[in-house]
């Protein structure tokens, strides 16, 4: 097939898994094409099956802000056109299913051009809540001609807001099993790690959703009982608060902030903990990249996180803003060597039989010839 993809090229989770599912179907035969304003994190440029298309945004001084949504409208119209594209998907719904929506209707008297929506999570649990987004979110969402969320708990979310009847397919997100898995006994040293101590690891785009704080909490309560060093990977606006944080409570020579990051699969086995403290997930693709590396998590049992992680099994759920709970996970997995064993294995297990490429990517390539074919 010929596929368009469209998503925010940036770190998030939606930009990440886009951009990891075209490069899986270019893998398995499809022509992908991405249409976005920047060339996505972690693509192959390289790739045979792959083609990029840059949307450029006009300035004229008549608008004061530049008709992205339009731009990218007529841009994707125009690739899906010259290349034959079978169907557009795009990930996120504002604006994207907007652009894919206008797209649709500008090829409609010569040809069918279907797109698929798929939700995220705060497109719909913050943007599309917000009462100016609100009806224009529903209408893509409604005109979408196939919509996917990444979890149940999204899904029910999406329908309980927006009152939408149609149905939202649960394809939950993916990882390669290949690329991330743990590391070789004995080849984990890194300059990251000082004196070869116990690694937590934080991965996330620093939003407040994600309480990058709470992370600089544990570990100050964590050195309490064992050396460790905090590994924070990414960027954004938490950032700076958290490093502030770290000095006030004199742990700062135990974290590194090591900015965004292009190959986590290489960082993550460094890690014997995944922290992931947030507020809301409606899924949680650091965890679950943590599993397949055979890193226990220890999250808040929240959202997409309790259809991920099962609680004493293959890691850690605890609640929103328990520090001393989370703390004290994260110690008895620092401290107890053959329960972390047990849970590193488990976690790896579950990534590979419940989410690894060879089981989701076809489920969205059945999904695609189902829209496609109605």
């Amino acid at each position: 097939m010929r596929i368009g993809i469209t998503c925010y090229p940036t770190y998030g989770g939606s930009g990440i898994v886009a951009t990891e599912l075209g490069l899986e179907l270019a893998n398995r035969g499809h022509e992908i094409h991405f249409i976005t304003y920047d060339s996505p994190i972690r693509l192959d440029p390289g790739h045979p099956q792959i083609l990029y298309h840059e949307v450029e945004v006009p300035t004229y001084p008549l608008f004061h802000f530049p008709p992205y949504t339009l731009a990218l409208a007529s841009r994707m119209a125009e690739v899906a056109e010259r290349y034959a594209l079978d169907l557009l998907h795009v990930h996120y719904a504002i604006p994207h299913s907007i652009s894919a929506m206008l797209a649709r209707d500008m090829l409609a008297p010569r040809r069918r051009l279907p797109f698929v929506t798929t939700l995220h999570g705060t497109d719909i649990t913050f943007v599309g809540a917000e009462p100016s987004y609100f009806p224009i979110t529903k209408l893509g969402i409604e005109r979408s001609d196939g919509v996917t969320s990444v979890s149940e708990y999204l899904s029910r979310r999406t329908i309980e807001v927006f009152g939408v009847s149609q149905e939202i397919r649960v394809i939950r997100n993916f990882v390669n099993c290949e690329i991330y898995r743990p590391a070789r006994k004995g080849k984990r040293e890194s300059p990251f790690i000082p004196d070869g101590k116990k690694a937590l690891m934080h991965l996330s785009n620093f939003r407040p959703v994600k309480r990058v704080q709470d992370c600089i909490r544990i570990l100050a309560e964590v050195l309490k009982a064992v050396p460790a060093h905090l590994l924070m990977v990414g960027d954004g606006p938490e950032r700076g608060p958290a490093e502030q944080l770290a000095r006030a409570l004199g742990v700062e020579r135990h974290v590194s902030f090591l900015g965004k990051q292009n190959h986590v699969e290489r960082l993550i086995p460094l890690a014997d903990v995944m922290l992931l403290p947030s507020q809301l997930e409606s899924f949680g693709l650091a965890v679950l990249e943590g599993m397949a590396c055979g890193v226990p998590a220890v999250a808040t049992n929240v959202g997409g996180l309790t259809e991920l992680v099962s609680h004493g099994v293959d890691g850690y759920l605890e609640p929103v803003g328990d520090i001393a709970a989370q703390s004290a996970r994260v110690i008895e997995l620092l401290t107890n060597e053959e329960l972390h064993e047990r849970v590193a294995a488990a976690a790896r297990y579950t990534a590979i039989s419940r989410f690894c490429t060879s089981l989701v990517i076809p489920l969205y390539e059945e999904y695609y010839r189902q829209v496609c074919g109605a």
